[in-house]
């Protein structure tokens, strides 16, 4: 599972943000996935397989690591809200998600 806890962040704008995520075991084939929800809004896909963005989510993200560790980079800051990630692992074939 991943190890999470509620990180609050606060920044200026242009100010760069790095949100970590920390998972308990290897992530599949870098089946890392980066999540922004705003108040009242559905979770919005930004970032999967670790570092490939989603169409539509702005150039200012960008997603870096591996194995168990990861971040999501954010320049200019203009976006706040919940940001969460997501792994998926394959244990003996059958698929596990973690959020």
């Amino acid at each position: 599972d991943i190890n999470s806890f509620l990180q609050e962040y606060s920044a200026q704008p242009e100010e760069t943000v790095n949100i970590n995520c920390k998972t308990s075991t290897d992530v599949t084939w870098s089946h890392l996935s980066w999540f922004l929800q705003k108040p009242g809004e559905a979770p919005k896909l930004l970032i999967y397989y670790a570092n490939r963005l989603q169409s539509g989510t702005p150039s200012r993200f960008s997603g870096s690591g591996s194995n168990s560790d990861f971040t999501l980079t954010i320049i200019q800051t203009e976006d706040a809200g919940h940001y969460f990630c997501q792994s998926v692992h394959w244990i003996n074939t059958r698929l596990h998600h973690y959020e």
